[in-house]
């Protein structure tokens, strides 16, 4: 399983990736879901990957080659970053479908989903999430925020500190609280953890990027401190109002 996300915000995109691809009791392999493309004087591109590892990594092999072989169209020839959205979502569609003959009859799925983001000159920063079927959102106004892979544990942090306005030392700090919720609760999500924020302009003034390692002092103590804290709130939550004695069951 796969846990990717990023954030868009005033000042720039902050993306967040586990790197862990199986998980069991003999064996774990990581692979990296965060790809940057910063290769280019006018714009500063990163493509997030989750699902089928074949199809990922299909899809970016064929990205890199059209770069290499300047073709009509690639990342750096785009004009917005939804032309670049739209590109993704085609080659993920082309490549799932050369897998089809294997079929879900075979127990192979080969869906993927992506995020594209990242800033041409003269645009402001934009990101993308890339569904299987090739189509594509961008970020809610109130939600500033896309997920993709493993979801549902580290959404709630995300939904009540990340705005728009959000500090990007903070969103960076709620990406990897969000990232330790998802790997307290699934184990197949795992470092090592990639964080990258591109501020705006970054193509220009360059990226800050982290990679944390397994057992990394930083992200042990963040999510101990994260783990005391919520204890503490919920202690000091309000006592339950008088409960009304139930009727015994007739």
């Amino acid at each position: 399983m796969t846990y990717c996300l990023a954030i868009r915000l005033e000042a720039g995109l902050v993306f967040c990736t586990d790197s862990r691809t199986n998980a069991g009791a003999d064996q774990v392999n990581t692979y990296s879901k965060l790809h940057r493309f910063s290769q280019f004087d006018d714009r500063e591109l990163v493509i997030l990957s989750a699902g089928n590892l074949a199809t990922t990594q299909a899809v970016l092999t064929t990205v890199r080659r059209d770069i290499r072989d300047d073709e009509v169209f690639d990342i750096g020839s785009a004009e917005h970053i939804t032309e670049i959205a739209d590109y993704v979502g085609r080659l993920s569609v082309e490549t799932q479908a050369k897998y089809a003959a294997s079929g879900p009859e075979a127990g192979f799925n080969a869906s993927a989903t992506f995020i594209v983001g990242g800033q041409i000159e003269g645009q402001d920063p934009q990101v993308y999430m890339v569904y299987p079927e090739g189509n594509h959102i961008t970020v809610a106004r109130q939600h500033p925020f896309l997920q993709i892979g493993e979801t549902k544990y580290g959404k709630p942090v995300l939904e009540r500190i990340v705005r728009a306005d959000t500090s990007p030392s903070a969103a960076m700090q709620c990406a990897l609280v969000s990232m330790d919720s998802t790997m307290r609760s699934n184990a197949t999500v795992g470092p090592p953890i990639e964080l990258l924020f591109c501020p705006e302009n970054a193509f220009k003034t360059g990226s800050e990027y982290q990679m944390f390692e397994e057992g990394d002092d930083y992200l042990g103590t963040l999510g101990k401190v994260w783990d005391e804290k919520i204890r503490r709130a919920f202690e000091d939550l309000p006592p339950l109002p008088p409960m009304p004695r139930a009727k015994p069951a007739q």
